[in-house]
């Protein structure tokens, strides 16, 4: 009995360094980005790389932040991420409703459609889409930045497979006591679901947060461009390759995911592990 104990210890002292060896590919481009970010440009140019700079340089971040409306970028992505997403919440819930608990002629074949579009890339229909938004003079708008993705397929099949684990049962109890549809969704479906939906949340969020493409497309000033074009016009406006100044732009850019993500965490283990209703 004595080897196997030794067995198990070793196997989860194993387990312990390999989650470790994980967690540390995961954090060094972080702790390197930080790390750049509070070098002088001469320090950045070192080999072999000094991880710990010898003076914070805290100033990078006012430069990186003073190359351009920096404040307008910030205000500009967060209007377009978040109403992508009430948008998204808008569409993706009653379809998922739907597709889950419906049945009704070409069901199948709508939500076929649904998933065939998880296969187009944006690169393939931004000229149409280009086309439509400019007939409708919503290029350099917000707007024009937010319709193109005012539903998920992504989302609707992630959500539609988490009402499908909510037991019938539970509906026609509902219903025995009135419930509209809509209410059944508000105030059943979508508590049940809690965990799916806000991982999907902080999948848009991430998503569009860190957008780059689009708003390349979509605009041609300043108007209502977003914090990837930003920090891509800090090489523009510096001249030369200042990594430091860019690297604090980027965290600048990365802080507001983290802090998403960081009291979202708990929901989105759950939704990993959510297996139905107990």
């Amino acid at each position: 009995m004595g080897w196997r104990r030794a067995l198990r210890l070793c196997l989860r002292a194993a387990n312990v360094l390999a989650l470790l060896a994980l967690v540390l590919v995961f954090a060094m481009p972080f702790f390197w980005m930080l790390s750049t970010s509070l070098k002088t440009l001469p320090e950045t140019m070192i080999f072999p790389p000094e991880w710990i700079p010898s003076r914070p340089v805290w100033e990078n971040f006012s430069t990186a932040w003073n190359t351009g409306p920096f404040l307008k970028y910030f205000v500009n992505s967060v209007v377009v991420a978040v109403g992508i997403l009430i948008l998204q919440m808008l569409t993706i819930v009653p379809a998922s409703y739907a597709f889950a608990r419906y049945r009704f002629a070409g069901a199948k074949l709508l939500f076929s459609i649904v998933m065939v579009t998880l296969m187009i890339p944006a690169q393939l229909i931004f000229l149409p889409v280009y086309l439509e938004l400019s007939a409708l003079k919503l290029l350099n708008t917000h707007l024009g930045l937010i319709l193109p993705f005012a539903s998920s397929a992504f989302g609707i099949f992630l959500l539609r497979q988490a009402f499908m684990q909510v037991p019938e049962e539970l509906l026609e109890a509902a219903r025995l006591d009135q419930a509209s549809e809509w209410k059944i969704i508000v105030r059943l479906m979508v508590p049940l679901a809690k965990p799916v939906l806000v991982t999907f949340t902080l999948f848009s969020f991430i998503a569009h947060w860190n957008d780059y493409f689009w708003p390349l497309v979509m605009t041609t000033n300043e108007t209502a461009r977003t914090l990837p074009l930003g920090i891509a016009k800090i090489r523009e406006v510096e001249g030369v390759a200042t990594w430091n100044v860019l690297m604090a732009g980027n965290l600048i850019l990365v802080a507001p995911i983290l802090v998403v993500f960081f009291f979202s965490q708990r929901h989105i283990i759950r939704a990993f592990v959510y297996n139905g209703v107990k």
